[in-house]
């Protein structure tokens, strides 16, 4: 561990201690190894979050915006477009990220290249993609095999999307999840007012409203529970809107259960996925982490429970 981290970790182990004395045992983390591989887990999730908020605060090169760059970022150009007043453009790039994923060897490439329409005059940002999605449809089935790698360059989905689909044309595929993606916002609408409604319908509560935006995306295609947690997360960390989880939604997928019932249950109990979710919830507010930190440290500390490893890309 990191020596800054050492007070931080020594403040969640206790934490750890006085939740699992006082509210629910947490019998997967009862041994010294699996407790500290956890406690590390959490520190490395609340730099991920912390490092958004650190570089939204710095001086972002303008070739972070430009896909002809080898230096296009899709989540520091966020950044820039809402600094520069293009709230719809950051929203934008904030969901290719997440659609696309930034790949552990390959970097943003494959994003890159589709939303500079790999080197053409156009490109398909939000002005030009929420006008005509079946445009970008038709120039993704022309170009998805030199996408995949036709013309001699390698890109790959990200990790979280490793499973996801190029394909232009099926009901699963990258045209239908930009297509859909578009709908949902549904323009002549934007997303602030897509936000402004949601808060309005939610009395303005942060966890309420997360909750019926994580819902509402059922009408993006491909986002299953893991998409739309990372992208409604990022905006919240990117300051687009003022959203937060209050749920691992772990209720619609087999997937992330492994962790919570590891720690709260050694797997022996027979808990329901309802109240992993809700223990899960109660150890986040009780150690002041909040419900992203404890979800992606819950996922990859069940990996390795008994040695830290961190996982990325």
């Amino acid at each position: 561990m990191r020596p800054p981290d050492r007070e931080r970790g020594r403040k969640l182990d206790d934490d750890l201690r006085e939740f699992a004395r006082d509210k629910y045992p947490l019998p997967g983390i009862r041994s010294t190894a699996n407790r500290e591989s956890f406690v590390e887990q959490l520190i490395e999730s609340i730099r991920r979050v912390e490092f958004i908020a650190a570089i939204a605060q710095r001086d972002i090169s303008d070739l972070r915006a430009d896909p002809s760059s080898d230096l296009f970022d899709p989540v520091k150009a966020s950044i820039l477009y809402k600094r520069r007043g293009n709230i719809d453009e950051a929203f934008w790039l904030a969901f290719l990220s997440v659609h696309f994923g930034k790949h552990k060897r390959l970097g943003w490439r494959l994003v890159r290249d589709v939303y500079g329409a790999l080197g053409a005059n156009i490109r398909w940002d939000w002005a030009t993609t929420s006008k005509a999605p079946q445009a970008f449809r038709r120039w993704l089935a022309k170009y998805e095999n030199v996408l995949k790698g036709g013309d001699g360059i390698e890109r790959h989905f990200g990790n979280h999307r490793k499973y996801q689909s190029l394909d232009a044309t099926s009901g699963s595929g990258t045209g239908a999840a930009i297509e859909s993606y578009v709908n949902w916002v549904s323009p002549t609408r934007t997303h602030e007012t897509l936000i402004a409604d949601a808060k309005k319908q939610c009395g303005g509560d942060p966890r309420k409203t997360f909750d019926h935006l994580y819902h509402s995306m059922n009408k993006v295609a491909s986002f299953g529970r893991l998409a739309k947690f990372d992208y409604l997360t990022l905006i919240g960390k990117l300051g687009l809107a003022t959203i937060e989880p209050g749920s691992t939604y772990m209720e619609t997928s087999t997937g992330p259960l492994a962790g919570p019932r590891l720690l709260f249950t050694g797997k022996g109990a027979n808990l329901s996925r309802r109240d992993l979710d809700l223990r899960s919830v109660e150890l986040a507010d009780a150690s002041r982490v909040g419900m992203q930190v404890m979800e992606d440290a819950l996922c990859n500390w069940q990996k390795s429970p008994d040695k830290f490893v961190p996982f990325r890309g």
